[in-house]
Protein backbone atom coordinates (compact mmCIF):
# COMPACT_ATOMS: atom_id res chain seq x y z
CA UNK A 1 0.00 0.00 0.00
CA UNK A 2 1.52 3.64 -1.21
CA UNK A 3 2.47 5.14 2.09
CA UNK A 4 5.53 7.68 2.78
CA UNK A 5 8.10 5.29 1.47
CA UNK A 6 7.10 4.46 -1.91
CA UNK A 7 5.91 7.75 -3.36
CA UNK A 8 7.75 10.83 -4.78
CA UNK A 9 6.66 13.83 -2.55
CA UNK A 10 7.27 17.20 -4.50
CA UNK A 11 5.98 19.36 -1.11
CA UNK A 12 3.70 18.34 1.72
CA UNK A 13 0.91 19.66 -0.39
CA UNK A 14 1.09 17.16 -3.43
CA UNK A 15 2.47 13.80 -3.80
CA UNK A 16 2.94 11.30 -7.20
CA UNK A 17 3.62 8.21 -7.00
CA UNK A 18 6.25 5.90 -9.75
CA UNK A 19 5.57 3.07 -7.50
CA UNK A 20 2.69 2.36 -9.00
CA UNK A 21 3.54 2.71 -12.68
CA UNK A 22 3.60 -1.18 -12.81
CA UNK A 23 0.34 -1.67 -11.78
CA UNK A 24 -0.77 1.39 -14.44
CA UNK A 25 0.97 -0.40 -17.22
CA UNK A 26 -0.69 -4.11 -16.34
CA UNK A 27 -4.09 -2.04 -16.24
CA UNK A 28 -3.28 -1.26 -20.05
CA UNK A 29 -2.85 -4.30 -20.57
CA UNK A 30 -0.47 -3.48 -23.45
CA UNK A 31 -3.27 -1.38 -25.07
CA UNK A 32 -0.52 1.32 -26.17
CA UNK A 33 2.64 0.99 -27.80
CA UNK A 34 4.78 1.66 -26.97
CA UNK A 35 4.89 1.31 -22.89
CA UNK A 36 4.65 4.63 -21.50
CA UNK A 37 6.77 5.84 -18.88
CA UNK A 38 6.67 7.31 -15.75
CA UNK A 39 7.93 11.16 -16.23
CA UNK A 40 9.47 11.80 -12.75
CA UNK A 41 10.21 15.98 -12.89
CA UNK A 42 6.51 17.30 -12.67
CA UNK A 43 6.46 20.55 -15.31
CA UNK A 44 3.12 22.43 -16.69
CA UNK A 45 5.58 24.19 -19.00
CA UNK A 46 6.22 20.67 -20.80
CA UNK A 47 3.07 19.05 -20.76
CA UNK A 48 1.43 18.40 -23.98
CA UNK A 49 -2.29 17.39 -22.52
CA UNK A 50 -3.45 17.34 -18.73
CA UNK A 51 -6.53 16.01 -17.01
CA UNK A 52 -7.76 16.82 -13.82
CA UNK A 53 -10.12 14.62 -11.84
CA UNK A 54 -10.67 12.48 -8.60
CA UNK A 55 -9.22 9.42 -7.05
CA UNK A 56 -10.23 8.21 -3.18
CA UNK A 57 -8.42 7.07 0.58
CA UNK A 58 -8.46 7.56 3.33
CA UNK A 59 -6.71 10.20 5.52
CA UNK A 60 -5.50 10.04 9.25
CA UNK A 61 -4.19 13.46 11.36
CA UNK A 62 -0.12 13.25 12.26
CA UNK A 63 -0.83 15.67 15.04
CA UNK A 64 -1.19 13.79 17.92
CA UNK A 65 -2.46 16.12 20.08
CA UNK A 66 -5.99 16.46 17.41
CA UNK A 67 -9.01 14.68 18.01
CA UNK A 68 -9.83 13.89 14.75
CA UNK A 69 -9.21 9.76 13.90
CA UNK A 70 -9.32 10.63 10.50
CA UNK A 71 -11.69 10.82 7.61
CA UNK A 72 -12.27 9.36 4.10
CA UNK A 73 -12.54 10.77 0.56
CA UNK A 74 -14.28 10.34 -2.73
CA UNK A 75 -12.79 13.31 -4.03
CA UNK A 76 -9.04 13.40 -3.49
CA UNK A 77 -7.43 15.66 -6.39
CA UNK A 78 -5.30 14.36 -8.76
CA UNK A 79 -3.80 16.06 -12.21
CA UNK A 80 -2.65 13.61 -14.73
CA UNK A 81 -0.49 15.35 -17.48
CA UNK A 82 1.32 13.15 -20.43
CA UNK A 83 4.33 14.54 -21.51
CA UNK A 84 6.34 14.04 -25.08
CA UNK A 85 7.79 10.83 -26.06
CA UNK A 86 5.33 8.71 -24.38
CA UNK A 87 5.66 9.87 -21.12
CA UNK A 88 3.08 10.86 -18.52
CA UNK A 89 2.80 11.45 -14.20
CA UNK A 90 -0.10 11.85 -11.80
CA UNK A 91 0.05 14.57 -9.35
CA UNK A 92 -2.40 13.86 -6.10
CA UNK A 93 -2.95 16.64 -3.84
CA UNK A 94 -3.18 16.30 -0.08
CA UNK A 95 -6.02 17.33 2.35
CA UNK A 96 -5.84 19.23 5.65
CA UNK A 97 -7.56 17.97 8.81
CA UNK A 98 -10.92 19.59 9.74
CA UNK A 99 -10.26 20.26 13.54
CA UNK A 100 -6.27 21.23 13.52
CA UNK A 101 -5.95 22.09 9.58
CA UNK A 102 -2.66 19.94 9.86
CA UNK A 103 -1.71 18.50 6.17
CA UNK A 104 -3.16 14.73 6.58
CA UNK A 105 -1.20 11.43 5.99
CA UNK A 106 -2.95 9.97 2.68
CA UNK A 107 -3.51 6.04 1.90
CA UNK A 108 -4.24 5.79 -1.65
CA UNK A 109 -7.07 4.18 -2.42
CA UNK A 110 -5.02 2.21 -5.64
CA UNK A 111 -7.32 0.53 -7.68
CA UNK A 112 -8.92 4.24 -8.18
CA UNK A 113 -5.55 5.46 -9.04
CA UNK A 114 -4.93 2.72 -11.39
CA UNK A 115 -8.05 2.99 -12.93
CA UNK A 116 -7.98 7.24 -13.33
CA UNK A 117 -4.28 7.14 -14.91
CA UNK A 118 -5.11 4.04 -17.15
CA UNK A 119 -8.11 5.37 -18.06
CA UNK A 120 -6.66 8.45 -19.15
CA UNK A 121 -3.67 7.06 -21.05
CA UNK A 122 -5.81 5.03 -23.20
CA UNK A 123 -7.84 8.04 -24.05
CA UNK A 124 -5.19 10.44 -24.83
CA UNK A 125 -3.53 7.52 -27.20
CA UNK A 126 -6.90 6.88 -29.26
CA UNK A 127 -7.65 3.44 -27.66
CA UNK A 128 -11.31 2.79 -26.68
CA UNK A 129 -11.46 2.17 -22.44
CA UNK A 130 -14.77 1.87 -20.78
CA UNK A 131 -15.25 4.89 -18.63
CA UNK A 132 -14.01 4.31 -14.55
CA UNK A 133 -17.24 3.74 -12.16
CA UNK A 134 -17.60 7.01 -10.50
CA UNK A 135 -20.05 6.09 -7.52
CA UNK A 136 -22.05 8.98 -6.36
CA UNK A 137 -20.53 10.82 -3.05
CA UNK A 138 -22.16 10.40 -0.19
CA UNK A 139 -21.14 11.28 3.43
CA UNK A 140 -19.88 14.94 4.21
CA UNK A 141 -19.55 17.64 1.13
CA UNK A 142 -16.74 18.43 -0.03
CA UNK A 143 -14.57 21.29 1.84
CA UNK A 144 -12.74 23.72 -0.51
CA UNK A 145 -10.88 25.14 2.07
CA UNK A 146 -8.86 22.29 3.02
CA UNK A 147 -8.30 20.62 -0.47
CA UNK A 148 -5.07 21.37 -1.58
CA UNK A 149 -6.37 21.39 -5.32
CA UNK A 150 -8.91 23.53 -4.54
CA UNK A 151 -6.42 26.32 -3.29
CA UNK A 152 -4.57 26.17 -6.64
CA UNK A 153 -7.45 25.69 -8.85
CA UNK A 154 -6.88 22.18 -10.13
CA UNK A 155 -9.47 20.31 -8.29
CA UNK A 156 -12.54 19.65 -10.02
CA UNK A 157 -15.20 19.89 -7.13
CA UNK A 158 -14.13 23.58 -6.77
CA UNK A 159 -16.43 25.69 -4.23
CA UNK A 160 -17.48 24.46 -0.84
Amino acid sequence: MPNKKNHTKKDDSSFMYPSLHASVLSALNGAISPQPTFHRRYSAKDASQVYETHIMGRFRCPNNNCTAHGWASKKIAITIREYPGNEYNALVFNQRCKRCEELGVLTLDIESYVDRVAYRLKRWAGVWAERPEYSEKKGLPHKSSLCEGCKIGVCKEGFD
